[in-house]
């Protein structure tokens, strides 16, 4: 499958994705789940979630349906539990400010270009995730999924909100329709579950999201256009289908 107009984020930074391995691997029966693994400090995450939504119109008008799941992995699994300044971070890790300027500034106009306004000039802190995606996983099962991780998005991206901040997730959380994540926060569910997924989607190899999966086959990494997306699930369920019969 043809990525060469995907973009994703890697530890190191945002930009092209690499070749997209092909689904492999029979499945029993399809089960019509799309799984996202993304991090919720990942533009071209916001921004590949735009895209699929694209994806997914488009394929639900030939009758295809699927569910899909947001799964976690950490960008910066380092990062400090309180999270660290912003400026100052990009500073060490592209080497400049400046830099840093010129890749948002790339981040901006790609966002424009699927409706999304990204303000980091509102950005302070880059947050510790992990906490993030327990109020992901929590949503799950509330049936709110969807809803928190595009709050989740515009929080931080748009808004400049630290959702690094127990306070802040609790809040953004309510605001999306899920209510407990403070008291869920106060505890530690979920921690070791969202490790143990990061984990394994790094002994898998996956080293940049977003990454797109159906029925746990890895299909590709990347924000690509919608449009790419929906013929990449439609040959991907062509296929496996096909080995299940």
């Amino acid at each position: 499958m043809d990525d060469s107009n995907a973009e994703f984020c890697t530890a190191d930074g945002c930009g092209p994705a690499a070749a997209a391995p092909q689904p492999v691997a029979p499945v029993a029966a399809p089960s019509g789940t799309i799984d996202v693994i993304s991090d919720a400090i990942c533009p071209w995450c916001w921004i590949g979630k735009r895209n699929l939504e694209a994806a997914l119109a488009e394929l639900r008008d030939q009758g295809l349906h699927f569910v899909v799941r947001w799964r976690p992995y950490q960008l910066n699994p380092d990062m400090p539990a309180e999270g660290v300044d912003r400026a100052a971070y990009r500073e060490r890790k592209f080497g400049s400010l400046e830099r840093s300027r010129q890749m948002d500034a790339r981040l901006v106009e790609a966002g424009k270009a699927v409706g999304l306004d990204f303000r980091f000039d509102r950005m302070i802190r880059t947050p510790n995730t992990v906490a993030a995606h327990r109020v992901i996983r929590a949503a799950e099962a509330a049936g709110r999924q969807d809803a928190v991780v595009e709050a989740l998005f515009r929080a931080y991206f748009h808004e400049g909100r630290d959702i690094g901040d127990h306070a802040v997730l609790a809040a953004v959380a309510a605001e999306a329709g899920l209510d407990g994540a403070a008291a869920m926060l106060a505890t530690d569910e979920g921690v070791q579950e969202v490790l143990a997924e990061d984990m394994a989607a790094r002994r898998a190899g996956l080293d940049g999201v977003p990454s797109f999966l159906m029925d746990r086959h890895l299909l590709f990494s990347g924000a690509m256009p919608g449009p790419s997306m929906a013929d990449a699930f439609r040959r991907a369920h062509a296929i496996l289908s096909a080995r299940a019969a």
